[in-house]
């Protein structure tokens, strides 16, 4: 199968193109290239995958996508704070683009779409949410993966399979990494500054999952026979990695030695949600979580230590969506659209 994917050089492409690539997959990437020049390490297990296309997925066109049996998408404005900080782009890429690269894979004769939305879509949600539940997105990046996900289901056809997966939010070391998502970011502050003053108090519910995970149902989702996948949104994680905020804190002081840890008042962001991950778990052939956040502390505490990461790298732009796409528009190497300037 030879397969396309978009966002290859970003957190979780990174890890994805390899692993895709070592499970026997042709792999091509597509990257418009705003993090191509960031990396925490280099790692055999999660080279860059050679081949990719450098070009804005809202520029795609049927006739790039000639010859793939699958697109995975993965190249869109990767979270609420660079969601936030320009709505108006953030719809233009992140639904309008999405949609039109689905409209295209289908007029090449691409057999599979598989899109990754986030578990955001849930928003603020009493008790435990599942993939029948009312969807209740709080920010833009949130409303654009709901209204992905409609839009996309509507071109399903026996000959177009089209597969939604709700990843809950995602950690681990990736050569492209962030530094900007919660696990990884107190991870970074354990070891930089061994301690974690938390500015809220950490009451909300999230679930997390690996990023090893997410990789694992999109592989998954590629070899499942169409006919069980087709149209069918999963929720990826696992149920029992839904965690306050402040249980995420306290494993990672308990895993960083010498980590001082301190809560603050109650926050202003009332997002808050607890999901169940039973439908992946059991209607997915082969799927199993293999992560958790104690794991990955882990991970990270030794990814750091291997590469005795500094305050200044920890901090650099590159490892924060927000910050590095800011910088380049302030630069002007990207317009005020995001796209090149050049």
């Amino acid at each position: 199968m030879k397969v396309l994917v978009t966002g290859a050089e970003g957190y979780i492409g990174a890890v994805l193109g390899p692993i895709l690539a070592s499970a026997g997959f042709d792999v091509v990437g597509l990257d418009t290239g705003y993090y191509s020049h960031a990396s925490l390490f280099h790692d055999k297990s999660a080279a860059r995958i050679p081949a990719v296309i450098r070009k804005d997925v809202r520029q795609i066109q049927a006739e790039d996508l000639k010859g793939f049996d699958a697109v995975v998408h993965l190249a869109e404005l990767s979270n609420d704070p660079l969601g936030e900080h320009s709505p108006d782009v953030t719809f233009a890429i992140n639904h309008r683009g999405s949609v039109q690269l689905a409209q295209a894979a289908k007029a090449a004769g691409v057999k599979r779409f598989v899109y990754t939305s986030s578990c955001s879509v849930y928003g603020v949600a009493e008790g435990v949410v599942d993939e029948t539940s009312a969807t209740n997105p709080q920010t833009a990046y949130a409303q654009c993966k709901v209204l992905v996900e409609k839009d996309v289901a509507e071109l399903a056809t026996d000959s177009f399979t089209p597969t939604f997966l709700r990843n809950a939010t995602a950690y681990g070391a990736s050569p492209s990494m962030r530094f900007d998502i919660v696990l990884n970011n107190l991870a970074g502050l354990a070891w930089t500054q061994h301690k974690i003053a938390m500015t809220s108090d950490g009451t909300p519910w999230r679930p997390l999952v690996h990023i090893r995970d997410i990789a694992s149902a999109i592989l998954c989702a590629l070899q499942a026979p169409s006919e069980v996948v087709r149209n069918q949104i999963y929720n990826v994680g696992d149920t029992g990695s839904n965690y306050q905020i402040r249980e995420v804190a306290a494993i990672v002081a308990d895993t960083f030695p010498d980590c001082e840890l301190s809560y603050g008042p109650p926050s202003g962001d009332n997002r808050s949600y607890r999901v169940n991950f039973d439908k992946i778990q059991t209607q997915l052939p082969g799927f199993k979580c293999e992560w958790d956040v104690r794991r990955g502390a882990q991970e990270l505490l030794e990814v750091y230590q291997r590469i005795q990461m500094s305050e200044t790298v920890f901090q650099h732009a590159a490892f924060t969506r927000l910050k590095s796409l800011t910088y380049l528009v302030k630069t002007g190497q990207v317009d005020s659209d995001f796209y090149w300037a050049s």
